[in-house]
C-alpha cells in the first residue's frame, strides 16, 4: 500500500518562505512523477509542481521563479520550497505520485496524501 504524507504547511505572512516535505511510503518512489497540488477555498484543486522520474521540473505560471521542486529518492521525499509568499497562494495544499513516472497534462495521478494548510496573511 503506497502511503503520501505531507507536512511543513502553516500560518505565514506575505512575503515569508515555506518548504513542504512530501514522504512516500510502500511503493517505488524513484519511478514516481511527483506532484504538489493546491485547492483555494472555492476553486479547483490546481497543480502548482511536478517532477517527474528522470528530474525534469514543471510549475504553473503564477509560480514560476518563486517555488521551486525538489526530490530525493534515497529518502522517498520530494520537496517544495516556496518562497515570496502571496495571500493567493494561500491554500490546502497536497502531494501526489503518478506512476507513469512523467509529467502529463491533464495531470493523473494515483496517490494522494492528505494535505497541509498553507495560509499566508498580509
Amino acid at each position: 500500500q503506497v502511503r503520501v504524507l505531507e507536512s511543513g504547511g502553516r500560518l505565514v505572512q506575505a512575503g515569508d518562505s515555506l518548504k513542504l516535505t512530501c514522504v512516500v511510503s510502500g511503493g517505488t518512489f524513484e519511478r514516481y512523477a511527483m506532484g504538489w497540488f493546491r485547492q483555494a477555498p472555492g476553486r479547483e484543486r490546481e497543480l502548482v509542481a511536478a517532477i517527474a522520474w528522470t528530474g525534469y521540473t514543471w510549475y504553473e505560471d503564477s509560480v514560476k521563479g518563486r517555488f521551486a521542486v525538489s526530490r530525493d529518492n534515497a529518502k522517498n521525499t520530494v520537496w517544495l520550497q516556496m518562497n515570496a509568499l502571496e495571500t493567493e497562494d494561500t491554500a490546502v495544499y497536497y502531494c501526489a505520485a503518478d506512476r507513469g513516472g512523467q509529467i502529463v497534462h491533464p495531470p493523473n495521478y494515483d496517490y494522494w496524501g492528505q494535505g497541509t494548510q498553507v495560509t499566508v496573511s498580509t
